[in-house]
């Protein structure tokens, strides 16, 4: 069941920056998202980009160790977001960069909330082309351990994520 929530230019330009890699400038790439949440507007009518909960490359290994650990900190406890995630990892082959769409409903969000999230999520998806990874997360549980990313990445072939082994 569609929500009627419609989504923000915003959202889909960060989109646009996150997915295509461009060759550019050093400056250009500090400013790229590493990783961004999306939530609800005030009113419920559209996704917009949720202020001050994004990491960008250039804070990795300057304010951010562990890009992945600390995007999971960005998540709210009691409410639902979406999240896009550009995962740098290694398979025994090869290192591989991917954009993985989260869907994080934690069981003691509200109901409402949960509900208004789950029939949004299409609305987002759709303007989310070419996203080989979904994710839905229900609790710290099952997002904390990295394991649990490498796996949704490509099982066990994953042998290093955000360049700590997994």
């Amino acid at each position: 069941m569609a929500s009627g929530v419609t989504v923000n230019d915003e959202v889909i330009r960060v989109f646009n920056d996150m997915k295509v890699r461009k060759s550019s400038s050093q400056d250009d790439v500090k400013k790229r998202k590493k990783a961004v949440l999306f939530c609800l507007s005030e009113d419920k009518k559209k996704i917009i980009v949720e202020e001050g909960k994004q990491i960008l490359v250039g804070d990795i290994g300057d304010s951010v160790d562990d890009p992945y650990a600390c995007f999971v900190k960005l998540l709210p406890p009691n409410d639902c977001r979406y999240g896009l995630y550009d995962a740098t990892y290694e398979t025994k082959e090869s290192k591989k960069e991917d954009l993985v769409f989260i869907f994080w409903a934690p069981e003691n969000a509200p109901l409402k909330s949960k509900m208004i999230y789950a029939s949004s999520k299409d609305a987002i998806k759709k303007k989310f082309t070419g996203i080989k990874h979904e994710w839905q997360v229900n609790g710290l549980d099952d997002i904390q351990d990295r394991a649990a990313l490498a796996e949704k990445l490509g099982g066990n072939v994953v042998v290093s994520l955000e360049g700590k082994p997994v």
